[in-house]
């Protein structure tokens, strides 16, 4: 049976009320995490109200080697 690690990733975003993404500096950072085994299973960003938000949570994981 496979057996994973999971790995939290948390990508605040910019500007006065957030929701700006640095699209290089986001996809530098997945890349990075990609060629170290991490695969992204899931992600969200954190409401903040009004369709704005502060920043996205993101969910890796990468399988345990014996």
């Amino acid at each position: 049976m496979d057996k994973f690690e999971y790995y939290t990733y948390k990508y605040d975003t910019e500007g006065w009320m957030g929701g700006k993404v640095d699209v290089s500096e986001s996809q530098a950072d997945l890349n990075r995490l990609g060629e170290d085994g991490w695969e992204l299973v899931s992600s969200t960003t954190t409401n903040q109200g009004q369709g704005y938000t502060r920043s996205m949570i993101m969910i890796f994981k990468r399988k345990l080697e014996f």
